[in-house]
Order: structure tokens, then sequence, then C-alpha cells
């Protein structure tokens, strides 16, 4: 009787369901922006967006999440030390303002201070609900309780597109109200119902992360080295400095760190002074390989909702919605007449022969959720300017023949997959070990982009890019879990806890990468080369390579750095 008592799992106290509550209002707040945060900035400022570039898109895309996933190292040791329901209701104070003025500033520094402000936000957020999914778990229930947690998180980033999606109709504003709203929603659990957890007798001060980051990433001198190049490497993203500056610049600040580390001696008590060391060389390397595998997946929400935007013709999508479910198509595939009708109004003096103001027409319209082909085009502002038609009667016309499925919707499916079928699709490759499985779920999401690639000007183009996406959660639902598994078997034993907290560091220089490759490459293949198989093709092989490279890394690399076998 005694066995099967100690076999039965600690029931959940009130607040492991706060903390889940306020992590679903989080996530719809954050991925109810970020989703849709490629298609805002880059809209044209006629229509409520950003009007920004490629290459400003980018840079914020990179930089600031590259932030998000790096703070949450000091903000954790601050919440140890000053007390999670502090740091909650701080992180909301933060974030229900900042999250409002995303929608209000309309220049490139503006927005980029606000954003930060809600990374900042962010990462005060980040570490404490999941140290409070710890700290009011334990062994019996820490599995079960994760697997909960998490499951939460993919319900808020399943329903916070929706519902931006549906409320951006009306006006981007909409979309930044909403993420305000359900921050402020938080305040009420955290002020009334949520409470401490037991504090652990283990909490590190920021001196004691800051050396661990020592000896699980490299010193100080280190560090030295690699911050400023990330920096460089974001004023070239900017395009403040050309790529060929960034290039000279990184050769000259490399072969100084080298010559001063072979000069200096090891004996200065100064760490500048010191001799470059890195940390535990086998987990870094881990985890700059595995950075290729965020570069790869963050396409999806960084590119994909664009590239749907502007290359993908969902018009069979919409053709099976209003067979299947007419009266979803409003919500789903939703067309301001207003708005539309005002944009063809003032189109209709606009010289129709020259072939860039064509161009330039058809991709504005397509901001406005209508795919026309672009002989439709200069067929229906003729007739207007003939009196024809007036502009709201063309504007109803284009928006019952042309309308498109809204991008973040479609992309929105991998959240949906994750939520029906992570449970069964990790129970089925728990049998496997663990760097197989990742090498497979990385060729999955590969294969998937190639697919995205062929999506545009193919019949059927809806039903490609929906099977894509598919294609693309399965791939994450087999690999991300799996590259967690094997961080904790190649970490020393005895610290393994500790290397999980680094293995977010990926994760940021994944968003980095992302977003200054994005920001290059989206331009440069869709309108410079006129190639989007390349595009997605350039995405894929990065995802191969690193396929590659975690083979060689787990059967050449590892045993020589670490003797003892890691069967995973």
């Amino acid at each position: 009787m005694s066995s099967i008592q100690q076999k039965k799992s600690t029931p959940f106290n009130s607040t492991f369901y706060v903390a889940n509550t306020m992590e679903i209002f989080e996530r719809l707040a954050w991925y109810g922006f970020f989703t849709l945060s490629s298609l805002y900035m880059t809209s044209p400022t006629s229509q409520g967006g950003l009007g920004f570039s490629d290459q400003e898109r980018g840079f914020l895309q990179g930089m600031v999440p590259f932030f998000l996933y790096l703070f949450p190292v000091i903000t954790g040791a601050i919440a140890d030390r000053y007390g999670y329901k502090k740091m909650f209701i701080i992180s909301f104070i933060i974030m229900t303002p900042a999250y409002y003025l995303l929608g209000q500033v309309t220049s490139f520094w503006a927005f980029c201070s606000v954003f930060f402000a809600v990374a900042i936000g962010a990462a005060c957020f980040k570490p404490i609900v999941v140290g409070t999914i710890s700290r009011v778990t334990d062994s019996s229930n820490r599995g079960l309780g994760f697997g909960i947690f998490y499951t939460m998180v993919n319900i808020g980033g399943f329903l916070g597109p929706l519902i931006a999606g549906y409320v951006r109709v009306i006006g981007w504003d909409m979309v930044f109200i909403m993420s305000s709203l359900w921050i402020a929603i938080n305040f009420v659990p955290a002020i009334f119902f949520y409470k401490e957890p037991k504090v652990n007798n283990d909490n590190k001060s920021l001196k004691q992360v800051l050396n661990e980051a020592q000896q699980v990433l490299g010193n100080g001198r280190l560090a030295l080295l690699i911050v400023p190049l990330i920096i460089l490497l974001m004023i070239a993203a900017k395009g403040t400095i050309t790529w060929l500056t960034f290039t000279y610049i990184t050769i000259v600040w490399l072969t100084i760190n080298y010559c001063w580390d072979r000069l200096i001696a090891t004996t200065y008590p100064q760490w500048y002074l010191q001799k470059l060391k890195i940390g535990n060389k086998s987990f870094i390397i881990y985890l700059l390989i595995l950075t290729g595998f965020w570069t790869m997946y963050l396409q999806l929400f960084i590119t994909t909702p664009l590239f749907i935007r502007d290359y993908v013709n969902t018009q069979d999508l919409v053709q099976l919605i209003s067979w299947l479910m007419p009266s979803a198509l409003t919500f789903l595939a939703g067309v301001n007449i207003e708005q539309l009708t005002i944009f063809i109004e003032q189109q209709s003096l606009l010289n129709l022969n020259d072939v860039k103001t064509l161009n330039a027409l058809y991709f504005e319209l397509v901001n406005y959720k209508v795919m026309i082909p672009k002989e439709v085009i200069v067929n229906g502002l003729q007739s207007l300017q003939s009196q024809e038609l007036s502009a709201v009667e063309l504007a109803k016309q284009w928006a019952q023949n042309y309308r498109q499925v809204n991008p973040e919707y479609i992309v929105n499916l991998d959240f949906g997959c994750i939520i029906l079928c992570q449970l069964f699709i990790s129970k089925f490759f728990n049998r496997y070990n663990a760097l197989p499985v990742i090498v497979f779920g990385t060729i999955v999401i590969a294969a998937s982009f190639v697919l995205t690639g062929l999506a545009h000007g193919l019949l059927f183009s809806g039903a490609i890019i929906t099977t894509s996406i598919i294609m693309f959660s399965f791939g994450e639902m087999i690999a991300s879990p799996k590259s967690q598994e094997y961080v904790a078997a190649i970490a020393p034993k005895e610290n393994s806890a500790m290397y999980m907290g680094y293995y977010f560091v990926s994760m940021a220089l994944g968003f980095l990468f992302a977003g200054v490759l994005s920001g290059w490459s989206y331009p440069y293949f869709t309108q410079e080369l006129n190639s989007p198989l390349g595009l997605w093709g350039l995405y894929a092989s990065i995802g191969l390579i690193t396929a590659i490279l975690l083979i060689v890394f787990h059967k050449r690399w590892l045993p020589q750095w670490q003797p003892t076998k890691i069967d995973v």
C-alpha cells in the first residue's frame, strides 16, 4: 500500500494554475503581435503600417528578440532575490503600455525603443513563470506540470494570431490594443491570486550567475571579443555600414584579439588582460550548430507571412472555405471594403502603361488581402476612369473574386498541429536516441521549406503552402524537444540544470541571425533575382548543413572532447 502511495502525484496547488493562466495571456499578447510583425512593419503607412524596409524589419526582428532571450539570465537572478510576485507586476507595468505604444509610434527608432521595452518586460516575465512551475512541482508531478505549461504556451500561441488577425481588419491599432489588454488582465491574477512559491535555499546571486556563465560559455575576454562583433553585425544589418566594411572591421578586430591573446601573460588579475578562455567546448559547439537550426526555424514567423502575402495565391483555400463554411469566410479572409475603396480612389489617375507603377500597385494591393492579376487591375482602373464602375463597386468586385486568407492564419496551423499532435509524436519518438531524431526533424523542416518555395505560381498554391506548414510543424515536434534532451546528455551530470539554462543562448543567436538573414535575403531573392524558390532553398540548405554538422559533432568531435560514452 505504501509503495502505491509513493507513486501518486502531488496535486497541483493554486499558484500552479495561476502561473499557467498568466502564461496564456502573455503568449496571446506576444504571438498576437510577433506573428503579424513582419506584415505590420512592411505595410505602407497609407494602410496603417510602418512602411519600413526589409532591412529595417530584419534588424528589429533579430536584435530585439536576441536580447529578450539573453536578459532572463539576469532578471531571473533579480527575481530570486526580490521575489517573483514583484517581478511579475513589474513586467506587466512595463509591457502593458509598451504593447499599446507599439501601435502609436511611427518612426524607426521610436518603434525600436518601444519594442525593446516589450522585450525587457517579457524578459522579466519569462524566467519567473518557468521558475514558478519548477518551484510548485516536485519529482512526482514535474513532468506533467511542465507538459501542461507548454500546452498553455501553444494555446496562447494559437489563439493570439487568430484574434489579432481578425481585429486587424478593423485597423492595425486594434492588434496592439488587444496585446496590451491581454497583459493588463494579468494584473488581476498576479495581485490577488498569486502566492509567492516556497523559496529554495539555492538561490543564486547575480555574481554567481556570471561566474556560472564563465564556466559554461567562457571568460570576460571571450565576451569582449564577441559582443563588439554582435554590435557591429547589428549596425551592418541596419544599413549604417556596408557588409564589406563589416567584413574589414571584423578581420581587424579578430587580428587584434589574436595578437593580444598571444602577447599577454596569464597572471594579470584584471579580466580584460587575461587570456581568452572558452568554457565547455562541446556544449558551445553544440549551441553554435543549433543556432543554425533556429536560424532556419524562425523564418516561419519572420519570412513566411510576408511570402504568403506577396507571392502565394490562396484563392483555392478561399473557395474551399466558401464551400465548407461560408460563414467563416469573413473571419479567415476578411477584406475591409472601406479602406480598399479609399485606396482605389487614390489610384484612379495612375499611368497604367508604366510597368514599375503597375508592379508597385500590385504589391500595395496585397496589403489589403487581395491578390489581383495585373491585367485585371488595369481593366478595373480603366473602368473606373471611364465611370463604368464606382470605386466601391470595384472594391467589392475585387474582394469577392480575389480575396486571400490571412497569412497569420496559415502560419498558425503550426501551433494547432502542436496542440493536437505533440503528445503522440513525442511518445512515438521517445524510443529513439536524441541525435538521429534531431537530424531527422531538421531535414523534415528543410524539406518543408523547399515545398514552401514551390507554392509560388503553381495551381493550388494555398494547398501547397498549407501542406508545407503542417510538414514544418511535424519537423518541429520531432526535433525541438529532443534538442533539449541532448543537452542533458552531453552536459556534466552534476551541472545539468545549469547547462539547460544556457540552452536558450542558441535561440537568442538564432533570432539575431534569422532577422538579419531575412532582411537581406527576402528582397534580394524575390525582387532582384525573382527566385522565391532560391530563397527557400537557401533556408533549407541551412537546415541540411546543420543536420550534417550535428552528425559530425556527435560522431567525431564529441568523442575527442568528452571520452565518456554518450548514449544519445
